[in-house]
């Protein structure tokens, strides 16, 4: 049982990632920059987040967390970035909204498809709900299109009809209070798989067809209906949002997955070749990153705790996961 002194004192990682985390929202509120939904607690996301962090592991089924400590399988600022991109979109994965992954040394915060419709009606408070569905063969479908803008006209489906194997397109709505569509997505099993593709988990392989391990070849229906569902999520952000910082912490996460997820997979393919002899001049002496729990005590200064965008985009060049012309987005 923890003692009093336990519940004054909270792990130091909790102060120097949560904690830090919280002031700079605090920061972003009374300068005006972020604007919260208003059933929203931030107290209560960062906890989900805390708690969440401390069961995520990479790949090698390496945590990322124990009891609360780090232990250098992601980097400090990456963790406090993932958490902060959460607190700005509003999330809480706790309602299964975003996911923390672990991509190389990196730690991402990745929404959910319930995430995308939270963010979609945060920035668009009209859209009060969601239709969406798969169409398989044998269904009777029909859709029409006025003034340029697609709407579902009839969906009728037999249970005999569904069959993962048999879809052949997915469609989503955001809805308006009286049920009217604001915004629909239809999409055809070809548009959905050319996606799919383009995924970083690589669910299609090098002849086109799905991989039945993955993730989108055992839950066809499911992945279906998020990839339709964030198409419309993320055209209303991006349509309705003025929120710069919404915005910004956004791409910066999806261009970061991006890169990261491309250098851990030359990581892995490096290590599956053959050995190749560098002589030691050629190489450069890579140095390790003092784990968290010998660092000095300074938890309350994001500016010293974590490295400084030139610092973090003269990393990325060092470790080859970015080119000296190409201009990073500003960490946290």
């Amino acid at each position: 049982m923890a003692t009093a002194t336990e519940k004054k004192n909270p792990p130091a990682v909790e102060k120097s990632v949560v904690d830090i985390v919280s002031e700079k929202v605090s920061e972003f509120l009374r300068s005006g920059q972020l604007d919260l939904p208003k059933n929203y607690s931030v107290d209560n996301a960062l906890k989900s987040a805390y708690l969440t962090l401390n069961t995520v592991e990479n790949k090698d089924k390496k945590p990322v967390m124990v009891d609360g400590k780090l232990t250098g399988v992601v980097t400090k600022a990456s963790i406090a970035n993932a958490v902060l991109d959460m607190v700005v979109q509003g999330l809480n994965p706790g309602k299964k909204q975003c996911y923390f992954i672990v991509y190389g040394s990196s730690i991402i915060c990745q929404r959910s498809y319930f995430g995308s419709m939270a963010v979609a009606q945060m920035v668009n408070p009209v859209i009060k709900d969601w239709g969406f569905n798969v169409v398989y063969e044998d269904d009777k479908f029909s859709y029409g299109i006025h003034n340029g803008k697609a709407s579902v006209i009839e969906h009728e489906q037999k249970l005999d009809n569904i069959d993962k194997s048999k879809i052949i397109a997915a469609y989503a709505m955001a809805l308006n209070i009286t049920g009217e569509p604001i915004k629909t997505e239809i999409m055809t099993i070809e548009e959905i798989h050319k996606a799919w593709s383009m995924s970083k988990m690589k669910p299609i392989d090098d002849k086109g067809e799905i991989r039945p391990e993955s993730t989108h070849g055992k839950f066809a229906r499911d992945m279906a209906l998020k990839t339709v569902i964030n198409k419309v999520a993320k055209f209303i952000i991006n349509a309705s949002s003025d929120n710069a910082l919404l915005l910004e912490r956004i791409n910066r996460n999806e261009e970061l997955a991006d890169v990261a997820a491309v250098q851990a997979e030359i990581e892995e393919r490096a290590n599956t070749g053959s050995v190749i002899m560098i002589p030691e001049e050629a190489g450069k002496k890579i140095e390790v990153e003092t784990p968290v729990e010998e660092q000095k005590a300074e938890e309350t200064k994001v500016d010293s705790d974590l490295p400084s965008p030139e610092e973090e985009q003269a990393a990325l060049e060092k470790k080859g996961m970015v080119s000296g012309d190409k201009k990073k987005k500003p960490g946290f």
